[in-house]
């Protein structure tokens, strides 16, 4: 989708606050050049020396017209405001719906945080969306209608305005297309520029280093050149069009004062008509100006919708089909049948060939060396990732068949990328979870060695945690996941590694616990722990990508 594209549907979604947008623009541009033709007046009445009640008459309906004008903004900015408002709630809902929802591998070689900085770029398109409808609709407005009322006073005019009109269009067009071009690279550096900065911030204490300091530095050199150099090339199409502004309004000054004074010298026109074409047409020119200021602000607006494009571009999974099945109560069955798998780009299968059946209540272990693709078939099984080929069967039925939203409101999944989020640990432990009770979360917190911590805040469960958790140790930050994972109540419980920072005594505990055949859940755990298949009802051995 091309960046105008973008900025047409933004127009299609609110096209009824932005009807109305124009419509009182076209009041007050009506109303703001028939003010001309009331100060024509008035002028003939002070020419002709007579003061009488039709110019006190005059001077009320223009002070009224002011006003109006005046009234006709206000609806504009309310309006304007309710669209800026709704683009931020439809964009925040839009990133928060699609991130959980956008397909694996469209994220492969991509980092989510980053893409989300893209939605800074709403704020961008809050105002200057909002700035093109009140400016550069009033502006192209009056150019028009002062064109309309100049040729009232002699034909001429009508031939200048198509001039002038053609003159605007081939400035326009021999601007745009590098102009949006420059602007979209500079764009991209930005970003760049302050990814490397989160970096820094992400990695501060490395970076305390006095090579690590040096090297950061540096590399923000490099990107900044690279950034002022694509700015500085989208400066000069714009100082172009700044040069062409001012020869544009030099023509339409001098052109028209030309024209104004001939018609005037040969008796065409009276003075109280050329005073007031002298006020059409200064408002023509400040029309004019708005409308090249808003030709900077019109490419930032693209450019901005094109790296919301970034994400609103990315292909999520599937809505739910309302013929897919939903599971009952009763257990659940996997089966993969001759399930492969290849990352994108990859050059050889990461898994190949997997048949496999879990059974409920199921205590199965998947070992093997680090790249033998453990992770690649535990998310397999949590339909994270889809198999390049073969099927995986839930309960005798194609996996594809299934509702997935039901599918994974019955599966636990703990990935080595999970951690906490920023909020109270009751926030990250139940998700607000208005069902659980407080006996059930302090059950949980017992059995996954929790509580003794939990007992040593002096918030307790109120204590807020920063993003992953950074001012607790590894080890609090998985036992909480672990917490988070067993309150959802789920069937079937798929881990990667859960426990890897917990110490040996404690892991242990919380080993015998999570494969305890007294829980109603089945376990499918990746990890290189024994502790784990002692207690397994079924080994699962992968050596390059194939089960042994």
């Amino acid at each position: 989708m091309t960046p105008l594209e973008r900025f047409k549907n933004l127009i299609l979604i609110d096209k009824q606050d932005i009807y109305q947008i124009f419509l009182y623009s076209i009041f007050g541009g009506l109303i703001s050049l028939t003010l001309p033709l009331g100060i024509q007046s008035i002028v003939n009445f002070l020419q002709a020396g007579k003061v009488s009640t039709s110019w006190g008459i005059l001077v009320i309906v223009v002070v009224i017209g002011v006003i109006l004008v005046g009234v006709f903004k206000i609806m504009q900015y309310r309006i304007t405001e309710n669209l800026q408002q709704k683009i931020f709630v439809r964009s925040s809902f839009d990133f928060a719906y699609r991130f959980p929802k956008i397909k694996f591998n469209q994220l492969y070689n991509q980092y989510p945080p980053e893409l989300a900085n893209r939605f800074f770029d709403t704020l961008s398109v809050q105002k200057g969306f909002s700035k093109l409808l009140l400016d550069i609709s009033t502006a192209m407005l009056q150019i028009f209608f002062g064109m309309i009322l100049l040729s009232l006073y002699h034909p001429f005019f009508i031939i200048f305005g198509i001039l002038l009109l053609g003159l605007l269009y081939i400035i326009f067009k021999a601007n745009f297309n590098v102009g949006l071009e420059t602007s979209l690279k500079e764009s991209k550096f930005k970003y760049k520029v302050a990814h490397w900065i989160q970096e820094i911030a992400r990695n501060h204490l490395s970076f305390k280093n006095e090579n690590l300091f040096e090297f950061s530095l540096n590399k923000n050199d490099v990107l900044v050149n690279d950034y002022l150099n694509y700015r500085e090339k989208h400066f000069k199409v714009l100082k172009k069009q700044f040069v062409q502004l001012v020869g544009f309004k030099t023509i339409i000054t001098a052109g028209l004062l030309i024209i104004g004074g001939i018609l005037v010298l040969s008796e065409q026109m009276n003075i109280g008509q050329f005073v007031a074409a002298e006020i059409i047409i200064l408002t023509i020119i400040t029309a004019v100006e708005k409308l090249f200021g808003g030709l900077e602000l019109f490419y930032d607006v693209l450019t901005s919708l094109e790296k919301l494009g970034a994400v609103a571009d990315l292909e999520i999974e599937k809505e739910h089909n309302p013929q897919n099945f939903s599971l009952d109560n009763e257990g659940i069955t996997l089966e993969a049948k001759n399930i492969c798998y290849k990352y994108p780009e990859s050059e050889t299968p990461t898994l190949t060939n997997i048949n496999l059946t879990i059974r409920p209540k199921e205590r199965v272990v998947i070992k093997g060396e680090n790249g033998s693709g453990k992770s690649t078939l535990i998310r397999l099984l949590a339909k994270i990732v889809e198999p390049s080929t073969g099927t995986l069967f839930v309960n005798n039925i194609n996996i594809d068949k299934i509702n997935i939203g039901n599918y994974r409101a019955k599966v636990g999944l703990i990935t080595r990328d999970d951690s906490t989020f920023e909020g109270t640990i009751l926030d990250n432990i139940t998700c607000q979870n208005e069902n659980l009770k407080m006996n059930e979360i302090n059950y949980v917190l017992e059995k996954v060695e929790l509580i003794d911590f939990i007992k040593s805040l002096p918030l307790g469960l109120d204590t807020p945690l920063f993003p992953e958790g950074k001012q607790i140790n590894a080890s609090v930050v998985q036992k909480i996941i672990l917490a988070r994972c067993i309150l959802s109540k789920p069937e079937i419980l798929l881990l990667e590694d859960p426990i890897t920072k917990i110490d040996t005594k404690q892991s242990e505990k919380i080993i015998a616990f999570l494969m305890d055949k007294k829980n109603p859940w089945t376990v499918v755990v990746s990890s290189t722990s024994n502790d784990w298949e002692k207690l397994a009802t079924q080994t699962v051995v992968l050596e390059n990508g194939k089960i042994v």
